[in-house]
């Protein structure tokens, strides 16, 4: 699990393995084995790394909390990221639920085909 979602996120952030090694400060040989399963048990410290290189938590490389879906779980945080830096606070993305729960609301309908 780790191997594969290792790669997703590599890829998803346009990285080659390489750049990748570089960025983390470990070899590309051990990443490539890692991508392949061929190494199930890195350190602590070693996906550590990884993760600071590929901006994401290490749960999202050892899939303790993703969704099972990696791109999108990276595109949340990404997301949450550009929220922070925006400062925008928690109660006034709250503040924003009726437009979500409209949102939501409008896109079942559109799938039933009842705004057509």
């Amino acid at each position: 699990m780790i191997g594969e979602n290792l790669k997703k996120v590599r890829e998803i952030r346009g990285l080659s393995l390489s750049e990748l090694a570089e960025k983390a400060g470990i070899s590309k040989s051990y990443l490539s084995n890692m991508e392949r399963n061929l190494n199930e048990n890195p350190s602590i410290q070693v996906l550590d790394k990884i993760s600071k290189a590929l901006q994401v938590d290490t749960q999202t490389l050892v899939g303790v909390k993703t969704s099972g879906n990696v791109e999108l779980d990276i595109e949340w945080m990404d997301f949450i990221d550009e929220l922070r830096e925006l400062r925008i606070e928690k109660e006034k993305i709250k503040e924003l639920r009726p437009i979500i729960e409209f949102l939501k609301w409008r896109q079942g309908a559109s799938k039933d085909g009842d705004l057509d």
